[in-house]
């Protein structure tokens, strides 16, 4: 029985590439697609498992689904006339239903079930082109900040000029409150003074009191005529006395 060609379609299909410089970590990224109806187990190998970290490095991809496979290379010191002979390969199975035991999965695969796709890991330096882009993204971007700035700057007293209004709109209202409050307060300070002392005062002062009151209104009331009478006598003297004169 031949060998299974790979079910899964892999971006890159031939080579890993890696920019440098390699001082830091330089990661790439693998995209693993399943195209078919089944699902499908899938493991990430390398000839230099030392100088690579894969994340993740196993797994099952559902039938049309994808995943994003994250190949780190660690910092090493990158020499150009080194030819690069790492490898990675990626091993394909179909996943058996109800699959719990990946490991067992793995240990016990027939040979002519597994497929599998190999990889060459390709190291590349920036060239020219790219270092000048680099200097020249470097030199725009303080520009573009300032430009944010100035921007941010132009916005500000206008904001301001609104902040200030809304806020002078506010201390009146607050103003117009504190003062209805005071007056309240005042009553209400009133009221329970003028409770206490009707509540001090026994009630036989009290009604004496209000008899007193009466007998003042009604004797106001009945001077209040005799009082107009003699202001209107005074009135009636004075004119007389200028027309006699």
């Amino acid at each position: 029985m031949s060998k299974l060609d790979q079910i899964l379609v892999l971006d890159p299909p031939a080579d890993l590439k890696f920019k440098g410089p390699f001082t830091d970590v330089v990661t790439t990224t693998l995209k693993l697609k399943n195209p078919s109806d089944r699902r499908v187990c899938f493991k990430v190998k390398t000839t230099a498992p030392r100088r690579y970290c894969v994340r993740p490095n196993s797994g099952v991809i559902e039938a049309g689904a994808s995943v994003n496979i994250s190949v780190m290379l660690q910092p090493f010191d990158y020499d150009p006339n080194e030819k690069s002979k790492h490898k990675f390969m990626v091993q394909t199975i179909f996943a058996p239903p109800n699959v719990t035991d990946m490991d067992a999965l793995w240990k016990d695969a027939k040979p002519d079930d597994l497929m599998d796709s190999k990889l060459r890991c390709v190291f590349e330096l920036p060239s020219e082109n790219d270092k000048v882009n680099d200097v020249e993204a470097t030199k725009a971007a303080p520009a573009l900040n300032s430009a944010k700035n100035d921007s941010a700057a132009a916005a500000v007293p206008v904001a301001a000029t609104l902040d200030d209004t809304e806020m002078k709109k506010m201390q009146d209202k607050c103003k117009k409150m504190q003062t209805e409050m005071n007056k309240l307060h005042e009553e209400n300070r009133q009221l329970k003074e003028e409770g206490l002392r009707m509540r001090k005062l026994p009630r036989s002062d009290h009604m004496t009191s209000n008899s007193t009151s009466l007998l003042g209104r009604e004797a106001t009331t009945a001077s209040l005529p005799s009082l107009l009478v003699v202001i209107a006598a005074i009135f009636i003297g004075f004119f007389l006395g200028k027309f006699i004169l």
